[in-house]
């Protein structure tokens, strides 16, 4: 626990009322490189219900190279856990929103400079990464028609990711999704029916009538992500 970070952020970022409930923790090294933006909650506020850096998985040591860059909006509309090590930037006039029980594993990367937004229990995989910018413009050479450098990515609820994989601008990902690791996603997958898989270099339906159960698995996320009931176990 980090509790110097965590102190500092949350009478930081929040009027004294909410910050003396310390909704979000720290844990490990961290580098604040801008905490300019505002960051909101849209759930009733416990102890630690947003985690920097959260143990949660197998491995358990940090190498310490997490970094925060809060210059825009940050909202979190319920639970959500950052894996050790992770990097999140959210640029000036930008707006990133993770659902209700988000966890993103070990060495995640969210690079938000447009609109980033992700609905309830969504988790992603180790080293995977959610970028809604290709952070140079390019332009076609022979119409010389310009592309944007950045567009909106929107994540349904009930997604799952497998490990390293990349979901970038203009991605859309419906509800109850499966993405397989090592994968790219770089556009609208509206129209692929839930409880689906996709995956490759880019990302296509893979297989359909398939899904993780989420209803199983919810009594024991609740009870290893949520930090109240962690300390509830012990």
């Amino acid at each position: 626990m980090n509790w110097i970070k965590t102190l500092y952020f949350n009478f930081k970022m929040f009027p004294f009322n909410e910050a003396r409930k310390l909704p979000v923790f720290f844990y490990g090294k961290v580098k604040f490189q801008s905490l300019r933006g505002k960051i909101q909650i849209n759930a009733p506020l416990e102890l630690g219900m947003i985690g920097f850096g959260q143990r949660y998985e197998m491995n358990t040591v940090h190498q310490g190279i997490a970094e925060l860059n809060l210059s825009g909006t940050l909202i979190f509309n319920g639970y959500a856990q950052f894996g050790k090590d992770y990097f999140l930037y959210v640029g000036d006039k930008a707006c990133c929103e993770f659902g209700n029980m988000n966890s993103l594993a070990t060495n995640s990367k969210t690079i938000c400079t447009n609109s980033i937004t992700i609905g309830n229990y969504v988790q992603t995989g180790a080293e995977s990464q959610i970028i809604d910018t290709n952070f140079h413009p390019l332009e076609n050479k022979i119409t010389g028609e310009k592309y944007p450098v950045s567009a909106p990515i929107k994540i349904g609820s009930y997604v799952y990711t497998g490990n390293r994989v990349s979901i970038m601008q203009k991605t859309v990902i419906p509800d109850y999704c499966a993405i397989a690791s090592n994968s790219l996603c770089n556009k609208d997958y509206s129209e692929i029916e839930p409880h689906s898989i996709i995956g490759g270099l880019p990302a296509e339906l893979k297989k359909c009538n398939i899904g993780r159960d989420w209803e199983s698995e919810k009594a024991n996320m609740e009870k290893w992500l949520v930090v109240t009931n962690i300390l509830k176990n012990y």
